[in-house]
């Protein structure tokens, strides 16, 4: 929480404070959504608090779990009811925790507020909220606004057909107001998104259509039209649905993150089937482009789903000072750290593996591959061989730790990494060379969601009490 003037909201005033400024002292804990459905064991799903200061007692521990009240929501993404986009105004705190529910169609607004250690539920939002009042379901990504409202992209229709519809929820009641977007024209399908009011923008994602991607990946609904290919951008004012910009059947773009400066009319997207980023930027006519800026060539294998591997790009993070892009490739099992000083050419400056579908000793074997020499070793860590491969990324706000989660969807973790539903997942941290660039494994530091007391769970997406890189949009 800022302390720089006597009348501030949440947040810090700018990226470079969030990151620098005497007010961002280290994080200490984190919230995990952990995820039951899909493992077997018929327990809700839950947030996790997880203790993640060196000089506490309890480091690497889960210190509080809060059960949902009902089964198979799956708990995915969060955001705030209120971030830096409210900065400069002092009734507003960053106080609650909005966790949509991407199967259930559940919202759940969970209070940190009262005890930053110990959230409770404050409200639940019921999906016919949803299905009555919008016509959405599949609730993904929530962005608080600089309205007081909370912004929530949905994947699909009441009928798990895919749409590309938004929702409001109101900030103080945590009513649905009804749809965000207007006019008749919205996209097939959608995933994630950003905004850049300076520029008048919003920008979406596409990932499947629900229906479709519920129970498990089938290549052929590619081939079907049922997964995404297109950024869909949207007129920030009006709310109108503008553009498509389309980066090609079977790229699936998922996480979309702008430079954190509100000046910056540009941003990237990592597309998972494609293992590609484009780089998102307003042309002088103005209106928007892409163009691919890194590509992770895929390698041949025998003994997986498909003769081709790609590297599967599912989160993508910039660095609070826009330097340093960071992304996961669930599959090939590695971590990427590119400079981004020129963003028309990124540079790979970092680079560990954590695991993935192509470890020495396992199903898999690599017949051709483009970029390394052999086969990477299995990752173990305090003696624990780690199932899965990197997937949900944080960056800490003054850039130095990386925490690492590997769990990416329930029903994509039991048909990718069956060992992963058994054991649970992990959480783990990197250390970052912000001088040169360069990752490193911390050795100390892993959190094993396998060891919890309802059994093995799956540990999702990662959020600091004070918001962070993913979290937060200045205006």
């Amino acid at each position: 929480q800022s302390a720089k003037c006597g009348a501030c909201g949440p947040g810090y005033a700018t990226p470079l404070d969030a990151m620098k400024g005497k007010y961002c002292p280290r994080e200490e804990i984190v919230y995990l959504p952990c995820i039951y459905r899909n493992t077997g064991i018929e327990k809700p799903d839950y947030l996790a608090t997880v203790d993640v200061d060196p000089k506490s007692p309890h480091y690497c521990q889960v210190i509080h779990r809060l059960p949902m009240p009902n089964l198979k929501d799956e708990l995915h993404h969060s955001g705030w009811n209120a971030c830096s986009s409210c900065f400069g105004d002092a009734t507003k705190r960053r106080n609650r925790l909005i966790l949509p529910s991407l199967i259930s169609s559940r919202i759940y607004v969970v209070d940190v507020g009262t005890d930053l250690r110990a959230p409770r539920i404050h409200k639940v939002v019921e999906p016919v909220e949803l299905f009555w009042k919008g016509n959405v379901a599949n609730p993904h990504t929530s962005h608080c606004l600089g309205s007081g409202e909370i912004l929530i992209s949905c994947l699909g229709d009441p009928s798990g057909n895919g749409k590309g519809g938004f929702i409001l929820l109101d900030g103080e009641t945590f009513e649905v107001k009804g749809n965000w977007e207007n006019g008749e024209k919205v996209p097939p399908l959608a995933y994630d998104f950003w905004y850049q009011p300076r520029h008048n923008v919003l920008m979406s994602t596409e990932w499947g259509a629900p229906k479709v991607l519920a129970d498990g990946f089938n290549p052929a609904d590619v081939e079907r039209g049922h997964y995404g290919r297109r950024i869909n951008v949207w007129d920030w004012s009006t709310h109108t649905y503008i553009q498509a910009i389309d980066l090609g059947k079977g790229s699936i773009p998922l996480e979309i993150r702008f430079l954190h400066n509100p000046d910056a009319a540009e941003g990237f997207v990592g597309c998972a089937l494609s293992s590609a980023v484009h780089r998102l930027y307003k042309t002088e006519k103005g209106d928007w482009a892409a163009e691919k800026v890194i590509e992770v060539p895929s390698k041949k294998v025998q003994g997986w789903l498909l003769p081709d591997m790609p590297g599967l790009i599912t989160d993508i993070l910039i660095s609070l000072d826009d330097r340093f892009l960071y992304f996961s490739n669930w599959l090939h099992g590695d971590i990427r750290q590119y400079d981004i000083s020129n963003t028309r050419k990124p540079k790979l400056v970092g680079q560990v593996f954590l695991g993935g579908s192509i470890t020495k000793g396992g199903p898999v074997t690599v017949v051709e591959d483009k970029e390394l020499q052999c086969q990477p070793e299995p990752f173990v860590i305090k003696g624990k061989r780690v199932p899965g491969g990197p997937q949900m990324i944080q960056l800490s706000l003054d850039g130095k730790r990386l925490y690492v989660s590997n769990s990416l969807y329930s029903a994509w973790d039991k048909q990718f990494y069956p060992d992963l539903v058994k054991e649970g997942s992990v959480m783990l941290q990197i250390d970052v060379d912000t001088e040169r660039g360069g990752l490193k494994v911390n050795k100390n530091f892993v959190v094993d969601f396998g060891k919890e007391p309802d059994g093995p769970v799956l540990a999702h997406e990662i959020r600091y009490p004070g918001g962070d890189s993913t979290s937060d949009i200045w205006i």
